[in-house]
């Protein structure tokens, strides 16, 4: 480990000893290179960037002897997971002759099992691929390996990589071994998905969350290893890949490497945008400014002027939509300004929008932009669908303010009038951007349309005359001076649905559901109550069911349909997760069979069906007065249409 703080592998010296004469040794012994993700991976926890509450835990349960039987390591990918479990491996069976014989973290020297663990290639670490090796039978070979005891080292470690992907019944194979190993066996599982993970496993395992690399230690990385490696880059730079990189330090260390390659001994910002077809972060700046300003056509032209020179459309949406966020939060947090991964540029620009523009502009900005970079991405044409995004932006700044169209109703004015004169009152947030005034210069309430039809849409000019009066979610039309004749054209009043104050039907459970839908002549819906929903609470205007497998996605919504159309009565019908009763089909069919199965037992049948040796007993009626007859007949044997979509599945 050389004073850069990452271990290297020199010439003649075995890998992982401190020595400083391999900080120049580009690389590997045989002549092939070998990338920087894989020639500065970590090697003892001290080397860990950012995982500090990981490595704390760890050595106090190594200390007090509290070592657990599994481990559990998630985070998004590039975070050091796998190199975490070999690190793990290798402080669990640490040994030294003479100096260490104990499990711990402190791994200051190479010891004797620790260079076979981190190549990945000791006999008694396994490491196992779950995306190749999901069935049961491979959890079958760990569960019989696990019975023998190590070979040469102290444990007998398992690291099983993408856990998430074994199946069910290979989860379910290694319950009992992972609740109660032997004393010699550890497991380490590692995943992107830890909620594919079952509960039961999990719950078996110490889990520990591998954060995000913050920005700043993801910089300083980056700059040991260019100083180790004899590369110049700038800082600006540096904050790229750091930016590129989105906490994950192999990501960084990726793009690094082809820095290096692109940028032949040198690295400097422009070329790394070039190379990842970045936008200028000044000219994101710039193209910010013009936005909030209103200066449409000037926005437009910096968008084609950054696609003319390689910048993806869909990036430099996601760098407005950064820049937006870092803004919003020198607004609310000043303190945000300070931090390393902030350029200058932003720094000093960022303040200056922070002052003028107001936060319901910046949330509403922050909106379009992340509903506008996945139109781009799935946008066939992304540079029009980039332009269009930026068009809808820079409108949205008149849109008028909730609070101010509140406050002119309370004051008695209208701000649904058709044509009226901007207002030159400064509205909550201020002028300019931070008041919601855009494109007309004008403050966040209705505009009215100048009768002059500019070329240009500067922010406050005449230009921006032709701007429509409203830009309302219900609107009136505006009148148009020098177009149409203005016309006063009152609002269309939506018709709300009519439904009745008193209730039609008194619906106590399903069962009255499945009269009233016999009485509607809706045999499906008939079939689907009785069939396919299994009640779990009934109460007036709200129905809990629990649909069968073979029910159709949408029926809770078509039964609450069916249900104001025929009472006039709004039903929440909802899907519950808690186990429900048997269908009314499944009641009917387990009565029935309770009735032959009475019958049966009954001695006069008994003897009947002794008697007769071959007879059985089919069906069972229950007789019952003429006054009951109608009210205990069955729906599905009285409805004819129902009988006819059911057919006859009895044989008798």
């Amino acid at each position: 480990m050389d004073e850069t703080g990452f271990p290297e592998e020199a010439a003649g010296e075995a890998p992982g000893l401190i020595s400083d004469s391999s900080v120049a040794q580009p690389a590997a012994q045989d002549g092939a290179y070998r990338v920087l993700a894989r020639k500065y991976r970590p090697k003892t926890f001290e080397d860990l960037v950012g995982q500090e509450p990981m490595v704390q835990t760890l050595e106090n349960a190594f200390d007090t002897g509290r070592i657990a039987q599994a481990w559990m390591l998630t985070g998004v990918r590039g975070v050091g997971k796998t190199t975490t479990a070999r690190i793990l491996a290798r402080g669990l069976n640490y040994e030294v002759p003479g100096v260490a014989d104990r499990p711990t973290v402190k791994l200051d020297q190479e010891g004797t099992h620790c260079k076979a663990i981190m190549e990945g290639r000791h006999v008694d670490v396994i490491e196992m691929d779950a995306a190749s090796h999901t069935g049961i039978n491979d959890i079958r070979e760990i569960i019989d390996a696990s019975r023998y005891r190590p070979a040469t080292a102290r444990y007998k470690v398992y690291i099983i990589d993408e856990v998430h992907m074994l199946s069910n019944a290979a989860f379910n194979g290694l319950l009992k071994t992972l609740e109660e190993p032997p004393e010699h066996v550890k497991f380490i599982f590692a995943t992107t998905e830890i909620r594919k993970v079952p509960i039961t496993v999990l719950s078996r395992c110490q889990r520990f969350d591998l954060r995000r690399i913050d920005q700043s230690k993801l910089i300083g990385l980056l700059k040991r290893i260019s100083d180790a490696e004899g590369i110049q880059i700038s800082d600006e730079a540096l904050m790229l890949i750091a930016r590129a990189g989105e906490g994950s330090a192999r990501d960084s260390l990726s793009l690094l490497d082809q820095a290096m390659a692109h940028g032949g001994g040198a690295i400097e910002a422009g070329d790394l945008r070039e190379m990842l077809g970045l936008a200028d972060r000044a000219r994101v700046i710039d193209l910010f400014g013009h936005l909030m300003s209103g200066d449409i056509e000037s926005a437009l032209a910096e968008l084609q002027a950054q696609y003319d020179v390689g910048a993806d459309p869909a990036i430099v949406l996601t760098d407005l939509a950064d820049f937006t966020h870092l803004v919003t939060r020198m607004k609310v947090a000043p303190k945000a300004a300070d931090e390393a991964s902030v350029t200058e540029a932003e720094r000093g620009r960022g303040r200056e929008f922070a002052e003028k523009i107001s936060v319901r502009l910046l949330s509403r900005a922050w909106q379009i932009l992340l509903k506008g970079v996945q139109e781009v991405q799935a946008a066939s044409k992304p540079l029009a669908a980039a332009d269009m995004v930026l068009v809808r932006l820079a409108y949205a700044v008149d849109l008028p303010d909730p609070g101010d169209l509140m406050a002119q109703i309370k004051n008695g004015n209208n701000p649904f009038a058709g044509a009226s004169a901007p207002s030159s009152a400064p509205s909550s947030g201020g002028g300019g951007p931070g008041g919601g005034a855009g494109p007309g210069g004008g403050s966040g309430t209705a505009m009215a349309v100048g009768a002059s039809h500019g070329s240009g849409p500067a922010g406050g000019g005449p230009s921006m005359q032709a701007r429509p009066a409203q830009i309302l979610g219900r609107p009136q039309l505006a009148a148009i001076e020098g177009g149409l004749p203005k016309a006063e054209v009152q609002p269309m009043a939506t018709p709300e649905p009519k439904v009745s104050a008193e209730p039609t039907y008194s619906l106590k459970n399903l069962h009255d559901c499945v009269a009233l839908a016999s009485e509607k002549r809706d045999i499906p819906m008939k079939v689907a109550i009785q069939r396919q929903m299994r009640l779990v609470k009934f109460e007036p205007g709200k129905i809990e069911i629990q649909p069968t497998e073979d029910a159709p996605a949408d029926i809770a919504g078509e039964f609450g349909r069916k249900l104001l159309e025929w009472t006039g009565q709004r039903w929440f019908v909802v899907v519950s997760r808690n186990q429900g009763r048997p269908t009314i089909h499944e009641e009917q069919e387990a009565n029935q069979q309770q009735l032959l199965s009475d019958a049966k037992s009954h001695p006069t049948v008994a003897a009947l069906l002794s008697a007769f040796p071959g007879a059985k007993v089919v069906d069972v009626k229950v007789q019952v007065s003429e006054e009951d007859e109608a009210a205990l007949a069955d729906p599905m044997v009285s409805d004819p249409l129902l009988g006819e979509a059911l057919g006859d599945d009895e044989d008798d």
